[in-house]
């Protein structure tokens, strides 16, 4: 099993809605991509910002590319991010994981 973290910011003042618009785009998206074990968001608030971290697992890296195309190891933008006036690092961190035994939740 493979994970794939995303890391992106938002103004605090966007916490709450760029958080809903990341459950119905990037995590609804590779929840339902073929492959996909699962995902965690994370938000954390830190001054006047909110940091997201999204950590999704697969079968393989052959299912994450069906996800992100052959660069998988480059985020995936929406349509609608700048709105949000989202920083999002241009690279995620896709890592084997060796055991399962933290309860991955799907979504």
């Amino acid at each position: 099993m493979f994970s794939r973290t995303w890391h992106g910011v938002t103004p605090i003042e966007f916490c709450n809605s760029f958080e809903k618009y990341e459950y119905e785009t990037g995590v609804k998206d590779t929840t339902n991509a073929e492959g996909n074990l699962g995902a965690h968001l994370r938000v954390i608030k830190k001054g006047e910002y909110a940091h997201f971290f999204l950590c999704t697992f697969w079968e393989s890296i052959e299912s994450m590319k069906k996800y992100a195309g052959d660069n998988y190891e480059i985020a995936v933008d929406y349509p609608e991010d700048e709105k949000y006036g989202l920083i999002s690092d241009p690279l995620v961190i896709v890592q084997e994981v060796i055991s399962n035994d933290n309860n991955i939740v799907k979504y």
